[in-house]
């Protein structure tokens, strides 16, 4: 019997007990499993459908800067103000998240775990193929809705002011600071990735919690950052340049390797000898 089946079981005394606190807070071997299944899902979808689920999630990330703005430009100018502020950034993450549409940082965990697990060259197409087309879909979207932003008259003179004030933190930041920034937010939102089949009816909360440390920190999500960027690009306040090598670039690599790095491999790692015996497990069978 595997530690997996020795935990999970029934046949001792005591033993619904356990199998009913299994239940109620899934094990990491748990957690990894469901994560990895729903990796596996998410390697066969079609192009067409990533795409389309990634362009809704970067178009919703629009959210992630106007909440923000409104709030912002209602709030008297105190310290405290900030606090609530950056609640609103989680806006578009909750939205993303329970709408289960596509957002590339969910992505440097979800189908990594079938890449450590079957460690193929064919699973690593996979990925680099969804990654492309999540990225891609997510920045595209994330560009259409700042033009429209900036393009438009939607929101008042203050909240449009409100957006520029707000976006100006993504590009002020050295290169190394801004992938350090990136690598912490890739770790948080990633972490919760890995915790929201554990929560339940708790996962916005978790959602809400997560979301609200990468804004109230000042760190750097390469999606919900680019919305801020090209709205400073449309506006004039930044040119493209500033958009690639003093944003993209640096959040990129920091969201990835804070994903795959701190949370896919070292979550990984500590169930390896379950995976491993399952995989023995299912051989013989």
């Amino acid at each position: 019997m595997s530690r997996h089946e020795d935990r999970t079981g029934s046949d001792s005394s005591g033993g619904e007990a356990a199998a009913g606190q299994d239940v109620a807070r899934p094990d990491a071997f748990q957690l990894h499993e469901v994560i990895r299944k729903e990796g596996d899902e998410e390697l066969r979808r079609t192009g067409g459908a990533l795409f389309l689920s990634a362009i809704a999630a970067g178009l919703t990330m629009g959210f992630s800067l106007i909440v923000p703005g409104v709030l912002k430009a209602h709030l008297p100018d105190a310290p405290w103000a900030e606090l609530i502020t950056s609640m609103g950034y989680a806006t578009g993450f909750l939205i993303v998240v329970l709408g289960r549409q596509q957002l590339f940082t969910e992505n440097t965990l979800t189908p990594i775990l079938p890449l450590l697990h079957d460690r193929s060259v064919a699973t690593l197409m996979r990925v680099m193929r969804l990654w492309s087309i999540v990225l891609v879909g997510n920045i595209l979207a994330t560009a259409i809705i700042a033009a429209v932003l900036a393009g438009t008259e939607a929101f008042s003179p203050p909240v449009r002011e409100a957006f520029v004030a707000i976006s100006h933190h993504t590009i002020e930041a050295p290169f190394w600071t801004t992938a350090i920034k990136a690598v912490f937010a890739g770790w948080l939102i990633a972490l919760m990735v890995w915790m929201l089949p554990a929560t339940g009816t708790a996962a916005p909360f978790i959602v809400i919690l997560m979301t609200w440390l990468v804004s109230m920190c000042g760190l750097a999500h390469i999606v919900a950052g680019s919305v801020d960027t090209f709205y400073l690009v449309f506006t004039g306040h930044a040119a493209m340049d500033d958009y690639l090598w003093t944003f993209f670039v640096p959040t990129l690599l920091g969201n990835v390797f804070g994903g795959t790095a701190l949370v896919a491999v070292l979550n990984f790692g500590q169930v390896a000898p379950e995976v491993e015996e399952q995989k023995a497990a299912d051989g013989e069978a």
